[in-house]
């Protein structure tokens, strides 16, 4: 059995082991990190070294800056947060549903004659 400390609220389990979430950066960071990143002084690598960043984070930054700035095709981020909003309110909504349902079918079957 696995035992977890529940305060830990930056971690969560995955294959049996904790695991730090990863961080969330500000998002004036992630672009003032694509802007240096594309005025093309320095690499790649060296932007991430320098800003203490993942690699794959900041190239991830970039591809995702490119569509948010209409350079390429592709979910912009507004698109993105309005998508997961609207599935967790869908997932709120079917909730209340199977409660009502649920519900109805206990009181309906209490006042059937017997």
């Amino acid at each position: 059995m696995l035992s977890v400390d529940l305060t830990l609220c930056a971690s969560f389990i995955a294959y049996g082991e904790v695991v730090a979430m990863p961080k969330r950066y500000p998002d004036e960071l992630k672009r003032d990190v694509v802007a240096v990143a594309r005025r093309g002084d320095l690499t790649i690598p060296e932007v991430a070294t320098d800003s203490g960043i993942a690699e794959d984070s900041v190239r991830r930054w970039m591809r995702q800056a490119d569509i948010d700035d209409g350079i390429k095709d592709g979910m912009t981020s507004a698109e993105q947060s309005e998508l997961v909003r609207l599935r967790r309110e869908k997932r709120r909504l079917e909730m209340e549903n199977e409660i009502l349902r649920r519900a109805a079918a206990y009181f309906a079957s209490s006042t059937l004659p017997k």
